[in-house]
């Protein structure tokens, strides 16, 4: 699978078409602060602040996993036969 850079704006897709674009098929790379972590994944141990975290999520926005490098997020997306997009 290939990595793809999907661009929408912001205004033009609902949050629901958004939930059901790539459903089973795409998941997002979103570079994160360490800072934004625990409303992402609350179960996630305490991380210092200042750390730029890439975070992978299913296309309807749940988060699937955190990780310290963007490769790592689209490897695991591959290893799910997900399509890894990325999100600015």
């Amino acid at each position: 699978m290939t990595e793809g850079n999907v661009e929408f704006e912001p205004n033009s897709v609902s949050p629901e078409a958004l939930a059901t674009l790539g459903e089973g098929h795409i998941a997002y790379v979103k570079q994160i602060r360490s800072e934004d972590v625990p409303g992402l994944f609350p179960q996630a141990p305490k991380i210092a602040p200042g750390l730029k975290l890439f975070a992978l999520h299913a296309a309807d926005g749940t988060p699937i996993m955190l990780t310290d490098s963007r490769e790592a997020a689209i490897a695991n997306a591959w290893s799910n036969e997900l399509q890894a997009v990325s999100v600015h």
